[in-house]
């Protein structure tokens, strides 16, 4: 059992100074794992690596008392969510007319075309939210490839299938949501 393991066992008991215990042993690799999310988004992105890490810890770690985690690649597999959701609710945050979402940000020093990434990255959830109700393994894969930087290796060692299986989820999976998000933006 690894050190990880071991602490999120012992918050499972409820011991208070556990969770104090976690944030130094994963926080580098959360905050790896943020910055390679926050990089793919377009330029104008508010979110920063480091607050979308201690978001997403909070959520894990202050969220649901009854959530409980096998081992670390199911921890990681939570912040992989915990990280989408709020990617996905500042994409929605900024698009809503309320906080001024039909208007776009615009460079001063160069002039951009408006661009979309919120209302794809809000069609993206809707038809991964789907395809996690009808094939919850490859929508699993997509969150830990997408929303949490993981390479196809790394991603089918935390969901214990093999490299090629991953390999065949991914083709699929992003050929079944572009279908779903191509149908959804007409």
């Amino acid at each position: 059992m690894n050190d990880v393991t071991r602490i999120l066992s012992a918050i499972e008991q409820g011991d208070p100074h556990a969770s104090e215990q976690l944030l130094p042993l994963v926080y580098n690799e959360l905050r790896k794992l943020a910055s390679q999310r926050l990089a793919q988004e377009q330029p104008g992105q508010t979110l920063q690596a480091t607050a979308l890490v201690h978001e997403a810890y909070l959520r894990l770690v202050g969220g649901d008392p009854n959530e409980q985690w096998d081992n670390r690649g199911h921890f990681f597999a939570a912040a992989a969510e915990a990280m989408r959701r709020i990617v996905v609710e500042n994409a929605r945050r900024k698009k809503s007319v309320k906080r001024g979402g039909d208007h776009r940000r615009a460079d001063i020093d160069v002039a951009e075309l408006p661009d979309a990434s919120d209302d794809k990255l809000v069609l993206l959830d809707e038809a991964l939210t789907k395809l996690a109700e009808s094939d919850a393994p490859k929508a699993e894969l997509v969150k830990l490839r997408y929303f949490a930087g993981l390479t196809t290796r790394e991603a089918a060692k935390l969901l214990g299938i093999s490299t090629a299986t991953a390999d065949r989820y991914w083709v699929y999976a992003r050929a079944w949501l572009q279908q779903q998000m191509s149908a959804n933006r007409d």
